[in-house]
């Protein structure tokens, strides 16, 4: 009926039937129709949004609503992926993003950190975080922790981040491989929620887990072996503060993956050996892990020492069978 559009501003016919009754009625009511039978004929148009993060995109695209559909789904998708901006140009709530960067390549961030990035006013990042493109405006501080020289104080990373966030400032902490893998990544977010500051957390790609892959190395294989083991070798066996059992991990059998290894290794080989595991073992060094600097040494565990004397950190060491299956495209 002509009188169900009474009152109405803005009517939607999408029914098919009786869409030209619908226009008719609203346009002697001089009210604005859209209709979703045919664009031509439409006296109005709504536009296609999306809403990302709290920036909300409006697309139109004069009489055709399925181009401007098209342009408002590729509009958010560059906006999720932090292929456009989000950064804000005013002040807000701090917040603080602990974000796992993956092994190296940027191409292997997640979605949700490229997105948390293309936001950020402050990166503080480490010394094995993906270098990836930012917002001229973007402050970056590097906090990197170098093995060998001067490096910031933990506590004064969680200082900083603290500080920015209190200050309205939109922080990513963004850091090597996983958050929570020997990263430290819970000392910085109790920090934050100790200070009352939002805080999330973004898991990343794990180097123990990417550099074998890209080494064509399999952690677990049918009929080798049901487990693998990834263990931290920044303290060398027996050093203090050690809390690694190397004679048991000889014993365990399956995949042994070694992280920040690589100026221990002889010292890791020789307690292997001494715990009981063969001298053949198979052994692999994947020096820069998804890089295009990518390096890879297969040896066995009593030839490690001489064959990866030129291997430099930061590496992936896989040891066990499973490095005799390697196969590279």
């Amino acid at each position: 009926r002509d009188e169900d559009v009474d009152g109405a501003w803005l009517v939607l016919a999408c029914t098919g039937v009786v869409d030209d009754a619908v226009a008719a009625a609203c346009q002697d009511r001089q009210t604005w129709c859209v209709r979703a039978d045919d664009a031509a004929l439409s006296p109005a148009w709504v536009p296609a949004v999306a809403r990302v993060d709290d920036v909300v995109v409006s697309v139109s695209a004069g009489r055709d609503p399925r181009r401007a559909v098209r342009l408002r789904d590729a509009l958010a998708l560059s906006l999720e992926t932090g292929e456009l901006p989000l950064r804000r140009s005013r002040p807000g709530v701090g917040s603080v993003a602990v974000v796992g960067g993956g092994p190296g390549d940027p191409d292997l961030l997640t979605v949700r950190a490229r997105r948390l990035l293309a936001g950020a006013d402050l990166v503080v990042r480490d010394r094995l975080a993906p270098v990836v493109p930012l917002d001229q405006e973007v402050e970056v501080v590097d906090v990197g922790k170098d093995p060998s020289g001067s490096s910031w104080r933990q506590e004064d990373i969680d200082a900083l981040l603290v500080r920015e966030a209190l200050a309205g400032r939109r922080v990513v902490r963004l850091k090597g491989g996983d958050v929570h893998v020997f990263a430290r990544g819970i000392e910085e977010v109790g920090a934050c929620l100790d200070a009352g500051i939002a805080v999330e957390v973004v898991p990343g790609v794990s180097s123990a887990l990417a550099g074998p892959t890209y080494a064509g190395i399999p952690l677990t294989a049918r009929g080798v072996n049901q487990s693998f083991t990834v263990v931290s070798a920044h303290l060398a066996p027996g050093a203090p503060g050690s809390t690694v059992d190397w004679d048991a991990l000889a014993r365990l059998g399956g995949t042994l993956v070694l992280l920040m290894a690589v100026g221990r290794l002889p010292q890791v080989c020789a307690a292997l050996l001494e715990g009981g595991l063969v001298a053949d073992t198979p052994v692999a060094v994947v020096q820069d892990a998804t890089l295009l600097t990518q390096q890879i040494v297969v040896t066995t565990l009593v030839r490690a020492q001489a064959d990866t004397a030129g291997v430099r950190a930061p590496a992936v060491v896989v040891i066990g069978d499973v490095v005799a299956l390697r196969r590279c495209p």
